[in-house]
């Protein structure tokens, strides 16, 4: 799960996700995002189940980016104890998202599989999102990286996927040896 190496402090106050996000809020690395419709604290458990479901359903080819990180340490007092005596200990973490957040971004891949992966990441979110496209141009080294970049992973699949045959039973004929002496 994500959560920050080291904090300052280690009970934090409450971040506010009231509002619209002034930062993140458009598609810088991808061609393809989800966004957030409304704000609330989203889990390191939430984002990683939705990273998974991302993973599996690009069969691991081009390239995601998550862009939001769960930095708030989130307490809570132990079941049946009385109000008071300080606050309660660390529990988890959360990233506090605003309403227009890009939460995930996603590239190389082709629009049908994209619109689906991210479709289906937004179910393992507590909050509303939309699937929105990148309005700023990519430049043609940009987009030519990208391809090159999903073709090598399929092409990476492609050989981890091929099984070669090896027999141990010795019963096999030899490889022909004309070409030894070239």
């Amino acid at each position: 799960m994500l959560q920050p190496k080291r904090v300052k402090y280690r009970r934090p106050h409450r971040l506010s996700y009231e509002g619209v996000a002034t930062k993140g809020n458009t598609v810088e690395f991808g061609e393809w995002g989800l966004q957030a419709l409304e704000g609330a604290y989203i889990t390191d458990h939430q984002i990683e189940s939705a990273r998974i479901v991302l993973a599996r359903a690009t069969d691991r080819t081009g390239k995601i980016w998550i862009r939001i990180f769960p930095h708030l340490g989130r307490t809570k007092k132990p079941a049946e104890v009385r109000m008071g005596s300080g606050k309660g200990s660390p529990e988890g973490w959360a990233a506090p998202v605003k309403a227009g957040k890009i939460l995930f971004e996603i590239g190389g891949v082709s629009e049908a599989l994209a619109r689906r992966a991210l479709h289906q990441a937004g179910y393992k979110l507590p909050i509303a999102t939309k699937i929105v496209k990148r309005t700023k141009a990519l430049s043609e080294a940009e987009l030519e990286k990208m391809e090159e970049t999903h073709d090598s992973s399929l092409e990476a699949i492609e050989r981890e996927d091929h099984i070669e045959t090896v027999s141990d039973t010795g019963n096999e004929p030899e490889a022909s040896t004309e070409n030894k002496g070239e």
